[in-house]
């Protein structure tokens, strides 16, 4: 397509219009736009007819669409043809990295956990030899969602014409760039690549250490980013050389999560003249006049009153003395009637309910279940499905049916306790899919056919739990899909997060 057809209102694909322009550069424009078919914003790069490296970056960007790791933008589409040719990949909505240390330097536990999800994102993306190779504080953004996501995998160093030898150790080297600007507000780069921060001081030609710049950053963080990006003040550490070591290195950091949701405070009317709210008078001043006491009138006093008062208090203690053997009597009719069963009308007390205490168990190995395929169901994104992390997830290969493509009758995701164990509860996160059907089963034989389906889910949305009175004892715990839910207009099984939890 001619640039000058390519303008607001412009519809490629009969499918996304294009809406805003973000901005252009070397002959590609980057659009906001709408994917008119699932009613959601996308994001759209377009290119002039004489880019030079068209075929690159639209194989880079097809590339990346084959990861599935949720912190990397998706790619939704890559096409290259005479006039028509973009990149349709996620709009995503958030806080950029460079944003959120404008003000200073992140809590430092809070800036490593951002940039170790990162990191692992990245190394996933190293296994396809896929590299970044333009990483600056404006391309990791804390999204709205209250997640982490990389943008521009692959395609802004095309678009930025940036190659290495080396992408592994180049990708280790701009994590490290911003976690030292996480830790400090300061940039150890190219002024340019600064997301607007002040670039870091220099000490004989070479940047100084973070805890040099900022005091309270901890020793083994700023240990970290001299192994990654400052060899010369390494003494004598490896060099971290690859984001995977990275992610290692940082393995032990807590992971970022979403800030909790204020507690709404109860609505409650004061006896106070006036409320505040950030320093602002809310209300005016409200003066309530007290109603007026009744007090007793007191009462004429009459002749006689003496000896009437006598006979009324004899009158109430014989009462209170009648009242206190009748109730002696009941109480020992009832201590002489404790062991009698009871019969007629009479009801019996409640039983109460015992709550029994749970412990969650850890799988000792989690593996992903084809037997009536090749044996092999993405296993080695299995155990990210019981790491605690909603970062990450395990996923079946992708299927153009529900049905597996008529191949087989269902795959799943296996875990093996170790011992056969009472399940009590299984917690299951489908994540973002939707439709699909599922069966939980238990047992002691990893065979499909010796597992017992205990639960069946349908609609495999969000999460799911299982749980049992009398829980059904065994080693194997199977998440068997029966019918895939659909994904990104194909369809795939996925398991966000699957917790067990046996009886104490």
């Amino acid at each position: 397509m001619s640039s000058p057809t390519v303008e607001p209102g412009t519809k490629l694909a009969e499918r996304f219009r294009l809406e805003d322009r973000v901005y252009e550069s070397g002959g590609a424009t980057l659009w906001k736009a709408i994917d008119e078919v699932l009613a959601r914003p996308v994001a759209v790069h377009t290119f002039d007819p004489d880019f030079p490296r068209l075929n690159e970056v639209v194989t880079a960007a097809r590339v990346a669409s084959r990861l599935t790791d949720p912190r990397l933008t998706q790619v939704f589409d890559a096409t290259e043809d005479d006039g028509h040719s973009y990149v349709v990949s996620e709009w995503v909505s958030g806080e950029t990295f460079g944003d959120m240390i404008a003000g200073g330097p992140l809590d430092p536990e809070r800036a490593a956990a951002m940039v170790a999800e990162a990191a692992e994102a990245l190394a996933h993306a190293h296994e396809a030899n896929l590299s970044h190779l333009c990483l600056t504080p404006e391309h990791l953004v804390w999204t709205a969602g209250s997640t982490v996501k990389l943008l521009g995998l692959g395609v802004d160093a095309v678009l930025n014409d940036v190659t290495s030898d080396d992408g592994a150790r180049e990708d280790a080297e701009g994590l490290g760039r911003l976690l030292y600007a996480g830790l400090t507000g300061h940039w150890p780069g190219e002024e340019h690549d600064s997301g607007g921060l002040p670039v870091a001081p220099m000490d004989d030609g070479h940047f100084c250490t973070p805890r040099q710049v900022t005091a309270g950053v901890p020793g083994y963080l700023d240990t970290i980013v001299c192994r990654a990006m400052l060899p010369e003040t390494r003494r004598g550490a490896d060099p971290l050389t690859t984001p995977a070591e990275l992610a290692e290195a940082l393995a032990s950091v807590s992971r970022p999560s979403p800030l909790p949701m204020p507690t709404p405070m109860p609505m409650t009317v004061l006896p106070v003249a006036s409320s505040r709210s950030e320093g602002i008078d809310t209300a005016k001043p409200q003066h309530h006049t007290p109603p007026p006491r009744h007090q007793p009138r007191p009462m004429p006093r009459q002749a006689g009153g003496g000896m009437l008062n006598k006979v009324a208090m004899t009158v109430v203690v014989l009462l209170v003395m009648v009242a206190v053997g009748l109730g002696a009597w009941t109480l020992g009719r009832s201590i002489g009637n404790a062991g009698t069963p009871v019969t007629g009308e009479q009801s019996a007390a409640p039983t109460p309910t015992v709550a029994v205490a749970t412990r969650e168990v850890k799988p000792s190995s989690v593996i992903g279940f084809d037997p009536l395929g090749d044996r092999e169901e993405g296993s080695r994104w299995a155990s990210a499905a019981a790491d605690g992390k909603e970062s990450t997830d395990w996923h079946s290969e992708t299927y153009d049916s529900a049905d597996f493509g008529r191949l087989k009758k269902g795959v799943g995701l296996l875990l093996d306790m170790g011992e056969s164990i009472p399940v009590k509860q299984v917690s299951i996160d489908f994540g973002g899919t939707s439709g699909g059907a599922a069966e939980l089963r238990i047992g002691d034989s990893p065979d499909v056919d010796a597992l017992t389906a205990v639960e069946k889910f349908n609609g495999l949305s969000g999460k799911k739990t299982y749980s049992a009175e009398n829980p059904p004892k065994g080693r194997y715990v199977l998440v068997w899909f029966t019918k895939l839910p659909s994904y990104q207009g194909k369809f795939r099984g996925q398991v966000q997060e699957i917790k067990v939890l046996t009886t104490k």
